[in-house]
């Protein structure tokens, strides 16, 4: 059984989304303590020697909060990704007026949206990165005068349904496995986005990180654009 360390559980719990205690609820395993403080901060789930932070959203939120514990502790990100997504409108009163599965699908590589802010973040010591691709709801509610776009419809919470696939990256060679087997050398972002079947803006993502942390360098233009390799050389 898990358990809250001298209640502070409730203060970490106050403002958190249904998917965020949904994701900590079933990630947390027999004799972890949950809602920790740590170094001025509020863990998730300690495990050992090992604190786990979930975050659903923005990554580079985190910056400052990262840099500090990992300097002193060994950390795990967990980020959910929605493999599969419901779109459930509810009513005033909450009951559910609709529901259809929207046509977006995740994959491991959507990861690159939240990692080009902070590109370098798999190459500091003492952090890892797990990817959970999940089944979701989310559920959205009629406002009037908000949400123009959507007319009207404002998204009130994301809700778990399961988790279907998880990944571990421990260090930044490890994102090499998300490159498509195909990819020529050397290789543009077109080259990038067409063996993922995704869309180019985040194959620039991709390169952008991975060339960051290393793991791809620019090695000349074609037309215009720039051809990057995974066959690192020295500069002299």
């Amino acid at each position: 059984m898990t358990e809250a360390s001298n209640g502070s559980a409730h203060i970490g719990t106050l403002n958190e989304g249904a998917l965020h205690a949904a994701l900590k609820a079933w990630y947390a395993q027999e004799g972890d303590r949950l809602e920790v403080a740590v170094d001025g901060y509020l863990i998730d789930i300690v495990r050992g020697d090992l604190l786990i932070e979930i975050q659903t959203g923005n990554l580079g939120k985190l910056k400052r909060k990262l840099k500090q514990l990992t300097a002193q502790h060994r950390l795990r990100l967990v980020h959910p990704i929605a493999r599969e997504k419901w779109i459930v409108k509810v009513d005033a009163e909450g009951k559910t007026i609709g529901r259809r599965k929207s046509p977006k699908r995740g994959e491991l590589a959507h990861l690159f949206q939240e990692l080009v802010y902070l590109p370098r973040l798999l190459a500091w010591p003492n952090f890892s990165l797990e990817i959970l691709l999940i089944q979701e709801e989310e559920l959205r509610r009629h406002e009037p005068g908000r949400a123009w776009r959507r007319r009207g419809w404002v998204t009130q919470e994301h809700r778990l349904l399961q988790v279907l696939r998880r990944q571990l990256f421990e260090r930044p060679a490890d994102l090499l496995d998300l490159l498509p087997p195909d990819l020529p050398e050397p290789f543009s972002t077109a080259d990038l986005a067409a063996g993922l079947g995704l869309p180019r803006r985040l194959a620039q993502r991709m390169a952008y990180c991975l060339r960051n942390m290393g793991l791809v360098q620019v090695v000349g233009k074609e037309g215009r654009s720039v051809l990057y390799s995974t066959s690192l050389e020295e500069e002299p």
